[in-house]
């Protein structure tokens, strides 16, 4: 199970971005890696390949380590840790550090 999935709000801690959100658009679970909306733009230099794309300098996100991201709780609408908690009918779901909610 993973901490942070796609679809989720997240804050960046560390790097150039420091301090902007945005949405998770791709996880990359084998690298801990994600793909958040705005963040880290890159540009590429691209080809034409056929009719489909055009060439030139594309800007486009590049992924981040999942350490320099935290979650956006939706309830205390703070960067938080994610913990991990058991309810009663034994399903394991994610909670927020500084207010104990179900983020799941």
């Amino acid at each position: 199970m993973r901490k942070i999935r796609k679809n989720d709000e997240v804050m960046v801690i560390l790097g150039r971005s420091r301090g902007k959100k945005g949405k998770v658009l791709v996880s990359i679970p084998g690298d801990d890696r994600l793909v958040v909306e705005g963040i880290n733009m890159i540009k590429r230099h691209t080809r034409p390949r056929g009719k489909m794309r055009q060439a030139g300098i594309v800007e486009r996100e590049a992924p981040l380590h999942i350490s320099d991201v935290k979650l956006i709780c939706k309830k205390c609408n703070r960067p938080t840790r994610v913990g991990f908690r058991l309810l009663e009918d034994k399903s394991r779901v994610r909670s927020c550090k500084k207010c104990g909610e179900v983020i799941d």
